[in-house]
Order: structure tokens, then C-alpha cells, then sequence
């Protein structure tokens, strides 16, 4: 038997993977009775049979865009929006934290980043960029394999009414270089459900092992596969379900450490699992697309979809045909989920699958303009579950019919700016070698001019049959990230941090989440100062700065701190920690200075010095560095006008990607369809003004986070919060903004915040926008100053303008020579350079730049004309000398070496036979040489050789061509230097 397990693995080695290609049409039924279900019936069955016979809570499919995870383009697995659930860190306050059982549908997109099906859809029958993945999952060990595996078993079985025989499972054999054992147990739970043993197979690490990451949680997984084949000739297997039990965590140095709470994450593919039930061997044959196809030909007239591959698929229309609808489901569900098609990261992929559907759509479908937009109903239709995330929703204004969102943008006139270049004949039509250069590829791509993908332009070389140096086009690309990681901004150190182990053993001895409570108390004063309280604590637990728990630490050694409470603001939302210090209680007189908190899982980790022994259970009195914190709060507050303040300038679609702020400045990175003219950025300034100078009142409240999901205009990103949830609202009493009927989040400044804000907006006292730049296309990151330093940049910004004025009227007076105007010309420069480095108002800065190159190019104009009319009168001066003859040779006064050439060159225009060689004394020996050589006298004679051959006597250099030249050298002696230069000219005339 075990012989024959053998084999059978060995042979069905290559059958088995994560992303099986269904093997292609055939007319062999998949089942024996396969039941007509819809799609929609099968998503519900799965949803209905966890919450109904096994007690899981269904939660919603999180947004496409990934929520607040920086290392995923798109969410491409149910378990994303899970991970601070497996990494330990996730809020005690919030709602994930509550999760034990729970089951969903979530929408997936795997285009780009590290899971890619891009370059395979359409080739194949199966690969997908959108997908909605069926998951089951437990947490903290709620239940582990027997059930997982007896659930899978139940429903694939009993409920979906798949045949025992066509089912094999694969389970994890082990890994001896790990460590890790095979797993036993889960082969003897499939042995245990019936499933025969020559249908039970194990593999290594590649195939049943699953990984987060480089690092994180990761363990065995076990997988249900379909045989296709039916019993029929050899099994054509596909992976259905895969099964993951998380019980290791893969550590830095590359070893695996058990975890103190096992988790059970499981995964399957709706679109092929509704194949198998359907009875169909390919995705595209399902009711999820076959209304799309049969939309598609209605739309192009095109011949029908046959669901051929390869060669088989002749003019490559049913290539077309899978790309197109794949394509469509994908643009409809990022769109309405709030991802545009853009430059940069998720929008960039975004652009290259829209530039791939209308490349498919118009050249082989011949598609009329507006064609995409049609779909997008026929998609709402196929996928009316995959509504929106609310943020998109409140974001589109509480419009809640999503198709309406994804048919705007992909209505003819957006399809019609990404399509110009691709109706323009194919790169390699340009050139009639067989063989593209790396340069003409990058060019013609995203990263060059006319913005194709580069698999794009692989594929439309690939269909011309040009080859493409690749090789090349690698360098090229590493160039560019190299030059990009360069551009990159620091990476901050992250410090002293609890990972998922020391988690795992404070939860297990029952510790407390960090009551931080205490960072809210503080009052504002009738003076108008702020009043922060101390708070008293109780040290937990100590860590040396490697993370080890210690129950002591001792004198100059820095660690870590935990304690039951803290009024110390922990770096979250953007907001800068607090700093300050602690004392013990009893000893007032050692400060033990605090750097830094940050928050673990619902525990504050404070990073300090101890300057004597510290231990567990020690009394603690913290004290916030007031001014730090002070001006941490007015940035925060400021942020938050800031943010408001753009949307009622540019719109509300304008959206908050991103905030970082300490006390000297802060960064808000927002959505701009395009770059913020000096008028809007003034106008933005103004409007904080205008709230700063009301003195707004700044409230704030923590309500259930269910009382914020219907407000309109209610501000917040991509997070998950804890429930009860803080309300920040700048003018208007926190109960009043949350009315829906109110409409006042849409009049002013509305968000959710955990940060520490003013009491009133008039401390802010005043904002500059100092800089804006393009993150990307779209994305705009903006930094400001507050108070002072606002005060301090507008009087900066005032003497500049003062300066560009006047530089201004002196340019209008005209010089009177051309030092005068090198020297206005050198202001000018100056000027410029003032400008652009100064911290000053954005918008002034843009306008006196502007200003100052129009005067910049106006001085240089000038400088030229005069140049000319003082080198026409050296020239007249050097022909009254001179006699006609073959040579002039000569010293002449000249401030620049541009107006000895001039000279040299009015000489040579009003005497062709005569080369012409000039020297002009400058300060301190300098001397300036130029000559240019008759067209008679050459090649013989040169200019490049005859002033090197004087420049070098000068000890010099020179530089030029064979008929113009110039250079410099040092001499006191200037007649030793002519008499050179005539003694070289005669000798080649």
C-alpha cells in the first residue's frame, strides 16, 4: 500500500499546485449528477452552512484596497484583513478583537505584487485577476484540524454534493532541515473521514506549507483537490480548498518558534469551485461569465466565444473574449471600491489592466468607443454581493448603486485617454529588424514617453514575432528602482518592540491592555495655556533592548518599560509619541528620561534610560514634555483643518492617503486629479486662517463606532478602529455632527481620531503650506508649518518678494553695459536659489520662481544684445588696426570669454579668408583665448589645435572644433604668447 501511495504521489507531483490550469475543453461530464447551481447559490451555502450548523459570525469582504498594509498592492487573500489577528497586535478595543468563529466572501485581486496572474489571464482557461475567495476561520485555537477538516469534508460532501471518489487531500510531510515533523495527525483525520489512503498524499514545504511572509505566521497546510478525470485515464487534478494551521511563526533569522495562540485560516476559490458544481472545465463557462461573453458579442458583433487556447484559438478572439471580461470585473470592483487607475503603485496596475482591456476590446474585438462602461451593469449583475466598501460609498457622496461609480470612469472619454497610442502601429513596425533594443522598449513603456505596460509591448512584439533584449530592459528597470530607492525617504528605526511571543505571554498571564486613558486629561487654562496632569503607574514588565523580559533593569541601560497606565501619547494615526519623563515614587530627584511609546496589541511599550535600578512593581510618576506635546496637538488639529480645508477648495473628492506630523511640521499626502495651482494652495491657506482666527471650539468624544457608519462626509481611512470610537469635531458638538440629518460633518471638520488635539483652533495661530510635491500620479503630499514658524516663513516670504520687485525694476531700467547686467543677471540667480530653498508660503514661492525665470531669461536676452553691440565695436576697432591679410592676431578687453567669441566671429563674418586669434587679460594673469580658423585654410590648419597649441603655452587648457575654439591659461607675458600663437599659424598656412 504504501508502495502504491508512493507512486501515485510521485505521478500526481506536477498535477498538484496552488494555481492548477484546468486542462481544457472536454465533453466528459465533471460529475455524475452535477446540480444546476447558480453562483449566487453556492456563495450563500457556503456563508449560511458556518453560521448555521458550525456558529460563525459573517463579516464583510474588506475593500480591494488594502487597510493599512503598505506590503499589498491589492488584498489577494481572504486572511488580510485578519493579520493583526495572527500578528498579535490587534486593538482589545475594536471589534476584530471579539473574533473567535467567523466566515466570509472576500473580494481578492492578485495583479502585480507577489501574487501575479496578470500574464496569464486569457491565455489559459482558469487564471483570474479578480476572484472572490470562500474562507472559514479560527482564532486563539477556538478549533483547530479535526474540525476544520470534518467541516470541509461535511460541506463539499453532504451539502455541495460532490462525489467521495472525485475528492484527494495532500498533507504537509516535513521538513528535516525545519525541524518540523510530518503531520501525522491531519493524515490520520482524513484516514478517520473515510478518505482512502491511496487518495491521502503528503508533500514538502513548497506544496503544504504555508507562509505570510518572509517572517510571521506560517504552518502545515492540508489540501481538498477535485479530479477532473472523473476515474477516467489518469486523475487531472485541481486544488479546491487549502487549509492552513497556523502554529509557528518564521522569526528573523530565518527559525521557526512555536505560536502562543494557533489559528486555523482556510481558503477556496468560488469561481472554481462554481466550475466543479456547474459541471464545467473552465471558470469562463460559468454563469459568473457567461452573461459577461454573451455581453461581450452583443457589444463587438464578434464571432462567439468557443473557449479555445493556444494555437487552437485562431485570430486569438477568445483570448480576447477571457481578457476582456476578467478585466471588466476587476476595473468595476477596484474602482468602486475607491482604487483609480493612476501612475503609481495599486493605480498603475489598475492602468495597465484598463490599457490591456482596450487593447483586446478595440483591435480584436473591434469594440465601439464607450464599450467597457457598457459591461459594467452585466458585472453588477453577475456580482451584486461585491458591493462597495462603505468608506467608497460615503466617499462617493452615499451613493450606494456602485456600477454607476466604475461606468463613469470607464465611460469612452477615460477609456479613449488611455487608448491613443495603442491604434498607432506596433513598436516594432517602427524598425525592420527582428531584434528591439532595451532602450526602445523602456521608452515606449510606462516608465518612458508614450506609457504602454511592458508586458504590453512583450506581447505586441511577441504577436510581430521581435525579439526583445531582455537582458537589457532588466538593467534598465534596476536602474530605476535604484534611482527611486535613492529618491526614497528614511526609513525610521523601529526600536524597541513586543513581538508576536511576548504578546502571546502577557495575554497568557492575564495582563491588562494598557490603560493610556490618561492622555486626554489636560485643560485648558483662562490665560490661555494648557494645563497636563502626572499620572501614577505601576512598572509590569521590563525588556532589554532585544526584547528579552527581565525582571530588572540596571544603571545606564536602556529598555523597555510596561505599565498599567500611562498619559504618554503612543505613535499612532500619524502623531508623533510624546517624550518627557518618569520618576519613582518616593524619589523625585531621577529623572528616567522616556524617548518614545508605541503601541503593541493594545500595550504600551515606553522606550527609556534607566540612570538607576528600575524593577517590576516599582511605583512611577510620568510627566509629557509639555512643549513637545503641545505642538504635537496644535499640528494634529491643524492637519485635521488642513485636510477639511482642501476638500472645500478642490472638492470632495479629494482624500486623505496618508498624515505624519510632529512638533515641526506636518505631512498630509491627499488624492489630486492634478497639481495644485498657487491660487488653491492660497485658497486653502486662507480658509484654515479664517477657522484659526474664529477660535473654533475643538470637541471630542468617544461614541459606539456603530453611530459613524451612516454620517455623511465623516472623515476616515482605511483603519481598523476601536469600538467605542473618538469623534473629532472642529465647531460643532460632537452629538450634533453624527445626525445624519444634521449635514454638519459636511460643513466642517469631522474625522475619527485617537490622536491629542487642541481644546480651541486659535492656539494653532497661524498655517504655511511650505511644499508641495507628486507622490505619484494623483497623489499629492503637502507639509506645513504652524504658529511661529508660520509667522517667521510669511515675513520671509514678504522681504523675498520685495527683493524679486525690485530686481524687476532694476531690469526695466536697462544696464548701461554688460558687467551691469552680469551683474543683475548673477542677482537674479541668487534670487532664484533663495527662493526655492527658503521656508516660505508654497504658493508665493511658485510665483516668484515663476517670475524670477521670466526675468532670468529677459537678463540673458539683454546681456546678449549688449554682448553683440560691444563685440561689433571691438570688431570695427581690430579691422582699423589690421590690414586685409591671412591672419589677425591680437589682445582685446572683453568681460567674458561668450564676448570674445562673438568678436572672433563678427571678425571671421566680415573677413572669410582670415583666421582670426584672440587673447584678453583678465584679473590676476588670467587669459581668455578664442580663434576660429578660415574655411580656406583647413584641414591642414586647425582652431581646436591653435588654441591648445597657445593655451598650453599659457599653461592652459583648451576645447573647441576644427573651426571654432576656445580656452584659458595664466601669463604675464602676453606678447610671448602671441608671437605662439602667429609662430603655429604660419607654420600650417
Amino acid at each position: 500500500m504504501a508502495a502504491s501511495v508512493a507512486a501515485a504521489a510521485r505521478r500526481l507531483r506536477r498535477a498538484i499546485r496552488r494555481s492548477s490550469a484546468w486542462r481544457g475543453p472536454s465533453h466528459r461530464p465533471l460529475s455524475s449528477e452535477p446540480p444546476a447551481a447558480k453562483a449566487s447559490a453556492v456563495r450563500a451555502a457556503f456563508l449560511n452552512f458556518f453560521r448555521d450548523r458550525h456558529g460563525h459570525r459573517l463579516v464583510p469582504s474588506a475593500s480591494v484596497r488594502p487597510r493599512g498594509d503598505p506590503s499589498l498592492l491589492f488584498v489577494n487573500a481572504g486572511m488580510n484583513q485578519f493579520k493583526p489577528i495572527f500578528l498579535g497586535t490587534v486593538d482589545p478595543r475594536s471589534e476584530m478583537a471579539g473574533f473567535r468563529r467567523v466566515a466570509n466572501s472576500q473580494k481578492c485581486v492578485r495583479a502585480g505584487g507577489r501574487h501575479n496572474d496578470l500574464e496569464d489571464v486569457g491565455r489559459d482557461l482558469s487564471h483570474h485577476t479578480f476572484f472572490e475567495m470562500l474562507g472559514n476561520w479560527a482564532f486563539g485555537g477556538e478549533y483547530f484540524k479535526e474540525e476544520a477538516c470534518s467541516m470541509a469534508w461535511e460541506l463539499l460532501t453532504q451539502v455541495y454534493g460532490i462525489p467521495t471518489e472525485r475528492l484527494w487531500v495532500s498533507y504537509f510531510d516535513g521538513d528535516p532541515k525545519a525541524g518540523l515533523e510530518p503531520d501525522l495527525e491531519t493524515r490520520d483525520i482524513w484516514l478517520s473521514l473515510g478518505v482512502p489512503a491511496t487518495r491521502v498524499l503528503s508533500f514538502g514545504p513548497q506544496e503544504n506549507f504555508w507562509e505570510m511572509g518572509n517572517t510571521g505566521p506560517c504552518g502545515p497546510c492540508t489540501e481538498i483537490h477535485y479530479d477532473l478525470a472523473g476515474g477516467v485515464g489518469a486523475p487531472q487534478l485541481v486544488e479546491l480548498w487549502n487549509l492552513v494551521f497556523m502554529q509557528h511563526n518564521r522569526e528573523a533569522d530565518g527559525s521557526l518558534q512555536p505560536l502562543p495562540q494557533w489559528h486555523v485560516d482556510t481558503g477556496m476559490g468560488l469561481e472554481r469551485l462554481v466550475a466543479v458544481l456547474q459541471g464545467k472545465h473552465s471558470t469562463y463557462d460559468t454563469d459568473l461569465f457567461s452573461p459577461l461573453l454573451h455581453a461581450i458579442q452583443q457589444g463587438c458583433r464578434a464571432p462567439p466565444y468557443l473557449g479555445r487556447v493556444g494555437v487552437a484559438d485562431e485570430g486569438r478572439t477568445d483570448t480576447a473574449y477571457r481578457v476582456v471580461a476578467d478585466h471588466i470585473r476587476t476595473l468595476s470592483v477596484c474602482i468602486s471600491d475607491g482604487v483609480f487607475p493612476g501612475m503609481s503603485g495599486p493605480p498603475l496596475v489598475l492602468r495597465r489592466i484598463l490599457r490591456r482591456a482596450v487593447r483586446f476590446s478595440m483591435e480584436i474585438l473591434k469594440a465601439p468607443p464607450g464599450f467597457l462602461g457598457s459591461l459594467v451593469p452585466v458585472v453588477v449583475e453577475t456580482l451584486p454581493e461585491c458591493d462597495p466598501s462603505p468608506e467608497a460609498t460615503q466617499y462617493g457622496g452615499g451613493i450606494c448603486v456602485w456600477h454607476l461609480v466604475a461606468s463613469a470612469w470607464l465611460e469612452g472619454p477615460w477609456t479613449l485617454f488611455f487608448s491613443p497610442s495603442l491604434s498607432n502601429p506596433s513598436p516594432c513596425q517602427h524598425s525592420l529588424s527582428p531584434f528591439l533594443k532595451a532602450e526602445v522598449a523602456w521608452s515606449l513603456s510606462l516608465s518612458g514617453d508614450l506609457g504602454l505596460p511592458l508586458d504590453m509591448v512583450e506581447l505586441m512584439l511577441e504577436e510581430k514575432g521581435v525579439q526583445l533584449d531582455s537582458t537589457g530592459l532588466e538593467r534598465l528597470a534596476q536602474e530605476a528602482a535604484q534611482h527611486q530607492a535613492r529618491q526614497a525617504e528614511p526609513v525610521q528605526k523601529q526600536g524597541l518592540w513586543l513581538d508576536v511571543h511576548a504578546l502571546g505571554e502577557l495575554q497568557r498571564q492575564g495582563v491588562p491592555p494598557t490603560d493610556s486613558s490618561p492622555k486626554y486629561n489636560y485643560s485648558l487654562q483662562p490665560n490661555g495655556s494648557y494645563e497636563f496632569g502626572t499620572c501614577e503607574a505601576q512598572v509590569l514588565q521590563l525588556y532589554t533592548e532585544d526584547g528579552t523580559a527581565v525582571a530588572s533593569v540596571g544603571k545606564g541601560q536602556r529598555c523597555g518599560l510596561l505599565l498599567d497606565r500611562t498619559n504618554f501619547y503612543a505613535e499612532q494615526g500619524g502623531q508623533a509619541s510624546d517624550r518627557g519623563y518618569l520618576v519613582r515614587v518616593g524619589q523625585e530627584d531621577v529623572l528616567f528620561p522616556v524617548a518614545r511609546a508605541q503601541v503593541c496589541g493594545g500595550f504600551i511599550l515606553h522606550e527609556a534610560v534607566a540612570p538607576e535600578c528600575l524593577q517590576i512593581g516599582d511605583q512611577v510618576q510620568l510627566h509629557v514634555d509639555k512643549a513637545w506635546r503641545l505642538a504635537c496637538m496644535a499640528k494634529h488639529t491643524a492637519t485635521h483643518l488642513l485636510n477639511w480645508a482642501l476638500r472645500q477648495t478642490l472638492g470632495p473628492g479629494t482624500e486623505q492617503q496618508g498624515s505624519h506630523l510632529n512638533p515641526e511640521q506636518l505631512r498630509l499626502d491627499v488624492t489630486t486629479q492634478t497639481t495644485l495651482t498657487p491660487e488653491q494652495l492660497r485658497a486653502v491657506e486662507n480658509t484654515v486662517q479664517e477657522a484659526v482666527q474664529q477660535d473654533k471650539p475643538v470637541y471630542m468624544e468617544e461614541v459606539p463606532l456603530a453611530l459613524t457608519a451612516q454620517v455623511p462626509g465623516l472623515r476616515c481611512l482605511d483603519e481598523v478602529y476601536p469600538d467605542p470610537v473618538r469623534v473629532v469635531s472642529v465647531g460643532v458638538p460632537v452629538a450634533h455632527a453624527l445626525d445624519p440629518a444634521s449635514q454638519a460633518a459636511l460643513q466642517t471638520s469631522v474625522e475619527l481620531c485617537c490622536g491629542t488635539h487642541l481644546l480651541r483652533t486659535g492656539a494653532v495661530g497661524d498655517l504655511v503650506i511650505i511644499g508641495d510635491r507628486q507622490l505619484s500620479k494623483g497623489t499629492t503630499r503637502l507639509l506645513a508649518i504652524t504658529g511661529e514658524q508660520a509667522q517667521q516663513a510669511r515675513e520671509l516670504g514678504q522681504n523675498l518678494a520685495q527683493e524679486v520687485k525690485a530686481a524687476t525694476e532694476r531690469l526695466s531700467q536697462g544696464s548701461r553695459d554688460v558687467a551691469e547686467a552680469l551683474r543683475l543677471s548673477k542677482d537674479i540667480g541668487r534670487l532664484i536659489e533663495a527662493v526655492d530653498t527658503s521656508v516660505m508660503p508654497q504658493w508665493q514661492r511658485r510665483e516668484l520662481l515663476a517670475t524670477l525665470k521670466m526675468l532670468q531669461r529677459r537678463a540673458n536676452t539683454a546681456i546678449r544684445k549688449l554682448q553683440m553691440g560691444q563685440a561689433a565695436k571691438k570688431t570695427q576697432e581690430l579691422l582699423e588696426r589690421h590690414s586685409k591679410g591671412p591672419l589677425i592676431v591680437d589682445t582685446v578687453s572683453a568681460e567674458s570669454l561668450s564676448v570674445l567669441v562673438k568678436v572672433v566671429r563678427q571678425l571671421c563674418e566680415q573677413a572669410p579668408s582670415t583666421s582670426v586669434l584672440l587673447l584678453s587679460p583678465q584679473s590676476m594673469g588670467k587669459v581668455l583665448c578664442a580663434c576660429q580658423v578660415a574655411q580656406g585654410a583647413m584641414p591642414t590648419f586647425t582652431a581646436e589645435a591653435w588654441a591648445l597649441a597657445v593655451c598650453s603655452h599659457m599653461g592652459g587648457k583648451a576645447w573647441g572644433s576644427r573651426v571654432v575654439a576656445q580656452g584659458t591659461g595664466s601669463t604675464t607675458d602676453l606678447e610671448a604668447a602671441l608671437s605662439t600663437a602667429r609662430a603655429y599659424a604660419l607654420s600650417q598656412l
